[in-house]
């Protein structure tokens, strides 16, 4: 077959699978842990361990894109995520489902490498800006999925999310197959080369500004991903479908910001971007944790103010992206799968500690004070970039 540019339906496509195999089961959580007889902090690992081994595996992935190519990679990780998929949902104890949760997130290589695919054909602000309407169409998969699962969940059991997992899965591949065409010029460089160029890479303040940008600005949505579910049935009573619906709320306020990101990063430019949106983010969650803390309790309020979070997500995610992979353009997929791979290991981190934190008697406490932390640090991580390049002279 011809080695063409993929379409970006297909991009959209390879975003969104793992994007769902993330969250569409959500609501399911704490009826999976009464249906495997474990705690909710044993079935949260499905999130947390799943996080943490897509971070590992992103180091491995950008490298090996890079020197192998996309589509490959693509082709690869989409296979094994089907294999594994099959595996977690004819598990029979809690230990094996999350042995095979594990593998299945050898599907996030298709999310770097979406973004990895973007800027082998585009530079700069303008690929910030494509990438921005790549992940606007991935947003809606997120927005959607924890609805469907919570409902999914009600009417057959959670396994038939998994069941879903795996046919979407199947269709991204078959579609994969046909549209994915090669974006790795002159055949990739090799390892040994990639390594010689790494200390550059490591040594940029603007490399690691960005990762740090990134990494905490996401970091609050996975602080979200592992706390949610616990929230939303323990403080405000609601069923899986009812959590489902509210889980909708990130993803709006993604769709948003992407759509601000793809419309201005080319005109604004990415820092500028990437400030407004990080204090959006602050600002929401500190003032949804003022609110709770002044005892005003309302899942309105706690849902509002992530839809805020998404916002700024939305405007952060795709700029910061864009800029780590600026840094050494040849080294576009190992800057995006260790950029990924930081901001995936820092949210396993953060969605651990908040399942953790959250006890019968908690509150939404707890979380809120994580987001709005990490909210504050990507802040600060942005306003470092900036300082940065004005002490070098260039533009922001």
């Amino acid at each position: 077959m011809p080695r063409t540019a993929p379409h970006m339906m297909t991009l959209v496509a390879l975003s969104g699978v793992s994007a769902l195999s993330m969250n569409v089961f959500l609501p399911s959580l704490p009826g999976m842990a009464r249906d495997f007889g474990v705690d909710y902090a044993v079935m949260q690992l499905s999130v947390s361990a799943y996080i943490g081994a897509s971070a590992v595996l992103q180091l491995l992935a950008g490298p090996i894109s890079d020197r192998i190519g996309r589509r490959p990679v693509v082709l690869g990780s989409l296979a094994i995520f089907l294999l594994a998929t099959i595996g977690a949902l004819m598990a029979p104890t809690a230990g094996m489902f999350l042995l095979f949760r594990l593998i299945q997130a050898a599907v996030a290589a298709c999310m770097l490498v979406s973004r990895a695919v973007v800027r082998d054909m585009y530079e700069g602000d303008r690929a910030a800006s494509m990438i921005g309407y790549v992940t606007m169409g991935m947003a809606v998969v997120p927005m959607m999925a924890p609805v469907i699962g919570g409902v999914v969940d009600e009417a057959f059991g959670w396994r038939a999310n998994f069941a879903i997992m795996g046919l979407l899965g199947f269709a991204v591949l078959v579609a994969a197959a046909g549209d994915m065409g090669e974006t790795v010029r002159g055949g990739g460089l090799s390892l040994r080369q990639q390594v010689a160029n790494y200390p550059e890479l490591g040594r940029s303040v603007r490399f690691w500004g960005y990762c740090l940008a990134a990494t905490l600005s996401s970091g609050c949505f996975f602080a979200y991903l592992g706390g949610a579910p616990f929230v939303g049935e323990h403080v405000f009573g609601m069923t899986p479908a009812e959590v489902g619906y509210y889980f909708a709320a990130p993803s709006i306020g993604y769709l948003l910001g992407n759509f601000l990101s793809g419309r201005f990063a080319a005109s604004w430019g990415m820092n500028r971007m990437i400030l407004t949106g990080s204090i959006i983010c602050f600002v929401a969650l500190m003032l949804s944790l003022l609110i709770y803390m002044a005892g005003v309790i309302h899942p309105l309020i706690f849902f509002g103010a992530i839809a805020f979070m998404g916002l700024g997500n939305g405007m952060v995610l795709p700029n910061a992206n864009a800029g780590m992979m600026s840094v050494r353009p040849e080294l576009a997929g190992t800057a995006s799968g260790l950029g990924g791979a930081l901001a995936i290991a820092g949210g396993a981190a953060l969605s651990a500690l908040a399942g953790a934190l959250l006890q019968p008697g908690s509150g939404a406490t707890p979380l809120l004070v994580i987001m709005v932390a990490s909210a504050a640090g990507s802040v600060l991580a942005i306003l470092w970039v900036l300082r940065r390049e004005s002490a070098l002279g260039l533009r922001p």
